[in-house]
């Protein structure tokens, strides 16, 4: 995946996390990190929170990868070889 697909699909994920964070009202790197911690254990009772918190790792994770490709490239490659100096659309 190149650094502008990257870019795109993390702004795509990124709008889908937001949806979480505006129904639980917190970001999703606190309540990955709070998950991961074991720190929600007490909402496994509830169907759709589990359903919901499955979804919200899956994406975060996806995201977390993205990102850590994206940096990847631009340490790589360097930002004035990957900056686009005429926009895609």
């Amino acid at each position: 995946m190149n650094t502008q697909e990257l870019v795109i699909e993390m702004k795509l994920l990124e709008r889908r996390l937001s949806l979480y964070e505006e129904k639980y009202g917190i970001l999703s790197a606190d309540f990955y990190d709070a998950l991961m911690a074991g720190q929600l254990a007490d909402y496994d009772a509830y169907d759709e929170t589990r359903a919901d918190f499955s979804r919200w790792k899956g994406i975060y994770e996806t995201w977390l990868r993205r990102k850590q490709a994206y940096a990847k490239q631009i340490q790589q490659r360097g930002v004035e070889k990957i900056l686009r100096l005429q926009p895609a659309y």
